[in-house]
């Protein structure tokens, strides 16, 4: 499921962890919400997650495992240097998985 560009990434959450099972979730301050760290501890998993800024009590989360992020950010910024995926030239949700799914594996060759 591809989220539509004006779509808070919070949208996409429930159906991408739907029959998943996870240790941790590693995200970024836009998923602090209540009913996401309700359902991420409802399955027995961390939460790596900082608190937002207007958080009354910030929480507590693991700061050396929130660094292994940053490794993510730039995979995802190394597949985005491929003209195809930065600009989504293709149509259909399946043709730019394909593309992804392609790129991915290439750059992970590299």
């Amino acid at each position: 499921m591809i989220l539509l560009g004006q779509a808070h990434d919070l949208a996409g959450v429930p159906d991408r962890l739907e029959g998943l099972q996870f240790g941790a979730l590693v995200g970024d301050k836009a998923f602090d919400a209540e009913w996401l760290l309700g359902d991420i501890k409802a399955r027995g998993a961390e939460a790596v997650i900082p608190s937002r800024r207007n958080r009354t009590v910030p929480r507590h989360y693991d700061r050396e495992m929130y660094k292994w992020r940053h490794q993510i950010e730039n995979f995802f910024a190394r597949i985005k240097e491929f003209r195809a995926v930065a600009i989504r030239y293709d149509k259909t949700d399946e043709n730019f998985a394909a593309v992804i799914h392609l790129v991915a594996g290439v750059v992970a060759a590299t």
